[in-house]
């Protein structure tokens, strides 16, 4: 079993050339251990409140089984033998050193030696020289392109970072990140996070990712090795920032595990969508199958404000790329929201679908228009200036029944006008040209990677024809769609001439084929020869 849910692309020179280890010093290991505390606590809530339950039914079967003149198996004798045999009363306790002192979870990292070179320790085996050999392996050119994506691998969900060499035609897992639970968007952000000052004008190299779990995650991309995220939007975050002794926060997590009502402050249900504001960059909007959007605050890790348009699951965000507090919304309740982030309790325009809506974009190069993509394969092209006056009277400038299936990806180049990018559920990949007259295809192909769940443009020039595919069978494909014939016909303005026949190229990562996928890579000139497909995600039919 393997898939992968949602990629994106980062930037070049968005990355270190170098990425640092992870350094555990006093603050991070205050941070750490108190993030561990708050897992344990939580681990013995749940498993007390099992133990509850399971008590109270043992108890309403013993009072059916006296009724009916049984016995009980066990004693509470024996059960109490039980814990004093295998000391299960104090299992979760700290261990006590010789001297009868406590020592508590990483207790005793401060009191390890320290060597100011490695040279000084007889420890490390592991010399300059080596050392040096292993950063040059770790190093990013400035022409080298990084991709993140979500992945699934045999029930383990991770992030799996990926460098792409474009000239040299490779592409290679530089690190992962382990993550707590199956994630299903991300998305890169610019700005340092999890920072006690943070700069107007630093950069950094983030991603925030949104799983089943309602708390989101901010990890440094730059860092490898790292044990927990550098930040945690919800309310993971805010039990993380609490001291210990605060008696008034350990009321409202108690109250919090009591209610999941939906609330200003934080999700309550998994993360659908996540869109990072290029503008405002201390500002990341969220959407969630809770029904509601929410605005976080990057500097102060916090909820800014919650929106509640929708009746339903908001599957997909996108901000407006002029209009920088515009955020546009689609939802499993079928309508579109173009709303204004500075005034909640406005009146939203609302523009209406066939069917439940999977993606929303603007149009980066004519900002007036947005897309929307549906579960029925069509794709609906706004004019934002015409909002109806109900749902149902929604018209939209064209709209095409693109796929067979659900369009479950969507992307438009951000360099070249009129080209997008369109990934469905029926395995196809397809590339579109944009004309006056309206949407023509330019070809379609089945890539092999399953269920198309993420096609994303190359962000940089240089790299503009460039699309990365993933799906359901977990593998990631580069295509160089200016390599296919029909492509350079329909763009020949945007490349340059050249002689002679082009070989079409991909470049990707062979998965491993034991969970019963059919072996090889896809037949870049056609669609793969259909065989007997293995287990596949997404109730694959």
């Amino acid at each position: 079993m393997s898939m992968i849910t949602a990629a994106t692309w980062v930037p070049r020179g968005s990355a270190a050339a170098y990425p640092k280890k992870y350094d555990v010093d006093e603050n991070e290991l205050a941070r750490i251990s108190k993030l561990a505390k708050l897992q344990l606590e939580d681990a013995k809530a749940d498993f007390d409140n099992a133990n509850t339950g399971r008590e109270d039914m043992t108890t309403d079967n013993s009072s059916d089984e006296e009724e009916k003149g049984a016995r009980l198996p066990r004693s509470q004798g024996d059960a109490d033998d039980d814990l004093t045999a295998y000391n299960l009363e104090h299992y979760d306790s700290d261990a006590v050193d010789e001297n009868g002192e406590s020592m508590p979870m990483f207790g005793n990292a401060r009191s390890l030696a320290y060597h100011d070179t490695n040279a000084d320790d007889p420890y490390i085996t592991l010399r300059d020289d080596e050392e040096n050999e292993e950063k040059d392996e770790l190093q990013i050119l400035a022409s080298d392109n990084m991709l993140v994506a979500a992945k699934v691998e045999d029930e383990v969900a991770h992030l799996e970072i990926y460098v792409y060499e474009d000239e040299a035609d490779n592409l290679y897992v530089h690190h992962d990140i382990m993550l707590p639970a199956i994630p299903l968007c991300v998305e890169w952000l610019d700005l340092p996070v999890g920072k006690d000052v943070i700069d107007s004008d630093s950069r950094g190299n983030y991603v925030a990712v949104g799983t089943f779990d309602p708390d989101i995650e901010l990890w440094d991309l730059d860092t490898i090795d790292c044990m927990y995220p550098n930040a945690i939007l919800g309310r993971g975050g805010d039990d993380g920032k609490a001291e210990p002794g605060d008696e008034t926060a350990v009321k409202k997590k108690k109250k919090r595990k009591k209610s999941k009502k939906v609330n200003d402050d934080y999700h309550i249900d998994a993360i659908l969508s996540l869109a990072a504001n290029r503008h405002h960059r201390n500002l990341l909007a969220s959407s969630s199958a809770d029904k509601t959007v929410k605005l976080w605050d990057l500097n102060t890790t916090k909820c800014a404000k919650s929106y509640s348009h929708h009746t339903d699951k908001v599957c997909s965000i996108a901000w407006h790329p002029k209009e920088t507090t515009v955020l546009l919304s689609g939802s499993y309740d079928r309508t579109v929201v173009a709303s204004d982030m500075r005034a909640p309790d406005a009146k939203v325009p609302k523009w209406g679908v066939e069917s439940d809506v999977e993606t929303v974009t603007w149009d980066p190069h004519d900002s007036n228009f947005f897309y929307v993509t549906t579960e029925s394969g069509i794709i609906h092209y706004h004019d934002v200036r015409t909002a109806p006056t109900s749902p149902g009277a929604s018209i939209p400038v064209w709209k095409i029944q693109a796929h067979d299936q659900s369009i479950s990806s969507f992307d438009i180049n951000p360099i070249i006008p009129g080209y997008l990018a369109t990934g469905s559920t029926d395995k196809e990949v397809k590339l579109w040209s944009i004309r006056p007259s309206g949407p023509s295809m330019v070809v379609s192909r089945n890539l092999g990677v399953g269920k198309v769940f993420s096609t994303k443009f190359a962000p940089d020039p240089e790299v503009a024809f460039r699309l990365a595919v993933a799906g359901s069978k977990g593998a990631m494909q580069i295509w160089d769609t200016s390599t296919n014939a029909a492509v350079r016909r329909t763009f020949a303005n945007r490349m340059a001439p050249t002689d002679g026949e082009i070989k079409e190229r991909t470049v990707g990562i062979e998965e491993d084929s034991s969970d019963g996928e059919e072996e090889g890579g896809p037949e870049v000139g056609g669609e793969d020869k259909k065989g007997k497909d293995g287990w596949q995600s997404m109730d694959e039919d």
